[in-house]
């Protein structure tokens, strides 16, 4: 197998698989492939993650019921949907990396995605989800795609970093979470009762993401409904214009 990442400000990951290579990925993930690639809808990647309930469990995670798997030989093509980065991690048995929500974009067959998630956690959602994670296990590698400019941080052991839930691109299984509250400030995505954080406690390294899509929505709202509002204005004293010329012209037959 043969895996190259092009491009700069929207990568794509480019594969080249040999017979009896193959790429498990969720739903929709797929930009383009040579017509030897052959596809197929499965509940198991292969890594010990299979049937109806673990399904489930990619679901609550941001991913979908059935994988699509690609078997070789051929060549298999993945587009990141945002300005950003494509980062490959190699993980091995016993290891496990947490994810955003939909920052798994393919992996090697014995891949193993699920939900990661504070049981803790019940102050409220996060752009409608709540705080969840995806979590990668099992064996082989992964491609994870992150949004914005990228940074890193390799925390010793007790070292805390406190990070706006939406910034958390990946982080090592290692490192410990927890949802917190600090007080003295609103937050437009947790509620009124306080500012919500995530505090990460190593060891283990952590991949922040600059842009995440729900602060980038949330950014764009604004002149989006500032254009909806304009184009209303403007097409109600267009209607009325119109509706006082065709009144003249009825008065005046």
């Amino acid at each position: 197998m043969q895996a190259e990442i092009k491009g700069t400000t929207m990568p794509i990951l480019q594969v080249s698989l040999e017979q009896g290579e193959e790429l498990v990925s969720t739903h929709g993930e797929l930009a383009w492939m040579t017509p030897s690639i052959v596809m197929s809808q499965t509940t198991n990647t292969g890594g010990g993650g299979g049937g109806f309930m673990q399904g489930f469990k990619r679901m609550v995670g941001g991913g979908s019921l059935f994988l699509t798997r690609y078997a070789g030989p051929g060549a298999i093509t993945f587009a990141a949907k945002m300005p950003g980065h494509i980062v490959p991690v190699d993980i091995e048995a016993g290891q496990a990396y947490l994810v955003h929500r939909h920052g798994w974009l393919c992996g090697t067959s014995g891949i193993t995605p699920s939900v990661a998630l504070q049981q803790s956690f019940r102050g409220g959602l996060y752009g409608g989800d709540g705080f969840v994670l995806q979590k990668l296990e099992g064996q082989g590698r992964a491609w994870i795609e992150l949004s914005g400019e990228l940074t890193s941080y390799e925390l010793p052991p007790g070292q805390m970093l406190l990070v706006h839930p939406g910034h958390i691109g990946m982080f090592q299984g290692t490192i410990d979470f927890r949802v917190v509250r600090l007080q003295g400030i609103q937050n437009m995505f947790f509620g009124a009762d306080g500012f919500h954080v995530v505090a990460l406690t190593g060891p283990g390294r952590v991949w922040l993401q600059s842009m995440p899509l729900p602060i980038l929505a949330h950014a764009l709202s604004e002149y989006l409904n500032r254009d909806d509002r304009s184009a209303g204005m403007q097409g109600g004293a267009m209607g009325a214009g119109m509706g006082g010329i065709i009144g003249d012209m009825l008065r005046g037959q």
